[in-house]
């Protein structure tokens, strides 16, 4: 597996997470291209999470915050951006929060 296969895996699911990350292991010269998407990856994994979980317990108790379901579709957006990026073989973070992953998984490296 080549380290865009890697990149372009890293965005999709938590399953497909961790299969690039155990195949980005095998590369014998080490990606920074495979870890960044990795790190971009992760990181937008748990944002989405934790954004879905807070709506999910924000929505039901106050209705008339219904319009917040948009956040989803925000996020739906940023994702195919990180997917893009990672089809192009660029270093780009995700828009808007792509700047807050960069270093700060440094387990990945």
């Amino acid at each position: 597996m080549n380290s865009k296969t890697i990149s372009i895996l890293s965005y999709v699911t938590i399953i497909g997470w961790i299969i690039a990350y155990v195949k980005s292991k095998d590369l014998s010269p080490k990606s920074e291209l495979a870890n960044y998407h990795l790190e971009q990856g992760l990181g937008f994994f748990l944002l989405s999470v934790v954004v879905n979980i807070a709506l999910s317990i924000m929505i039901p108790i106050i209705p008339s915050l219904f319009f917040l379901n948009y956040i989803s579709l925000i996020l739906l957006v940023l994702w195919i951006f990180g997917i893009i990026n990672a089809v192009n073989e660029q270093k780009k973070p995700i828009p808007i929060v792509g700047k807050i992953f960069e270093n700060k998984f440094n387990f990945l490296a």
